[in-house]
């Protein structure tokens, strides 16, 4: 009967995603959405395979992904630490945590940490002057996304997940007047709001092929000044196998997986995100990925180390991405479980 039931609420999943996408298509608002440091990829292993990671089972790094992905999580702990070196020599910073208390009988629970360093940018206004306008000195943009998740595997095929986010953004003070004395009349630009991210996979039991569909940054619609606007929502679908289990090769020293996922963000064109990872005695891991339709952002690829000791366990992981008239793109990102 839980066959059944879980098989059901898969097709419904499946069915469901083309509607949802078809309704967004009808109604397009392309580059039209706020808070676009949200759907920027951060962990280095995900981006060296160009952000094919929506069936990828992991640990608290899925919260930037998938939530559903860390339901299976075997340590009792678990921690991601990175920065990213974006273009326009913007900085994040970000964290990840999940716990599983009494052996995960309760399911997954994870924290998430995001902030955005926007550097000093030059803050003026419009002067009848020589030169059209005023220096008003330096600021500093800045936002951050704070999240809590829950995963839970209701069977060893099918897990769900979800995360709750608060969102924030500063476009620091701006001036908005002068009072009849000349004084400046300043305001200040923030905004904040909730979003939601939720996430299935399921297991097929084909040998190592996994399934999963993901939704992030859904949220109501928030207003800047008088101009309504969403987050970046994101539907994503996406497939994962060891390609060596087609192979006389031991899984204990050799994994070559192959993950794809299909992309329908909200405010631009869908996009296939194909990635490869090859790790050799559970050591030692090679990666490259490429996206299409893209504009400037061309191939991806890193590598990462991971080491076990009883309980405890390492991992760092390097990835870069070229980003054509941007230059390229660094990911750091550092692990560690127990």
């Amino acid at each position: 009967m839980k066959r059944i039931r879980y098989s059901i609420i898969f097709l419904f999943l499946i069915q469901l995603f083309p509607g949802m996408t078809l309704l967004s298509t009808e109604y397009q608002k392309l580059a039209q959405v706020g808070m676009k440091f949200l759907s920027v990829p951060l962990d280095a292993r995900a981006s060296a395979m160009s952000g094919a990671y929506t069936a990828i089972e992991d640990k608290s790094i899925s919260l930037l992904f998938n939530p559903a992905n860390m339901a299976r999580m075997q340590n009792r702990a678990d921690f991601a630490l990175g920065q990213v070196k974006w273009i326009g020599e913007i900085d994040y910073v970000f964290a990840t945590a999940a716990f599983s208390p009494l052996q995960g009988r309760f399911g997954i629970f994870g924290f998430s940490l995001m902030s955005v360093d926007y550097g000093q940018l030059n803050n003026t206004i419009l002067a009848d002057n020589e030169q059209g306008f005023l220096d008003l000195g330096e600021f500093n943009p800045s936002a951050y996304s704070l999240g809590f998740g829950y995963a839970k595997a209701f069977s060893d095929r099918f897990a769900v997940g979800g995360q709750m986010k608060y969102v924030f953004q500063s476009l620091g003070s701006g001036v908005v007047g002068f009072d009849p004395e000349g004084v400046q009349n300043t305001e200040s630009f923030e905004l904040n709001v909730l979003a939601f991210d939720f996430g299935v996979i399921y297991r097929t039991g084909f040998e190592s092929l996994n399934f999963g569909l993901s939704v992030r940054n859904f949220s109501r619609e928030i207003t800047y000044i008088e101009e309504s606007f969403q987050l970046p929502l994101t539907f994503e679908m996406g497939v994962c196998m060891n390609l060596l289990d087609f192979s006389s090769l031991s899984s204990q020293d050799h994994k070559l997986f192959l993950s794809i996922d299909a992309s329908h963000p909200r405010d631009y064109g869908e996009q296939l995100d194909l990635g490869l990872e090859y790790t050799f005695l559970n050591t030692v891991a090679l990666r490259g990925g490429f996206t299409s339709p893209t504009d400037e952002q061309g191939f991806c690829a890193g590598a990462g180390l991971q080491q076990s000791y009883k309980d405890f366990g390492l991992q760092v992981d390097y990835a870069y991405t070229d980003f054509g008239i941007f230059n390229e793109v660094h990911r750091f990102t550092f692990k560690f479980s127990f």
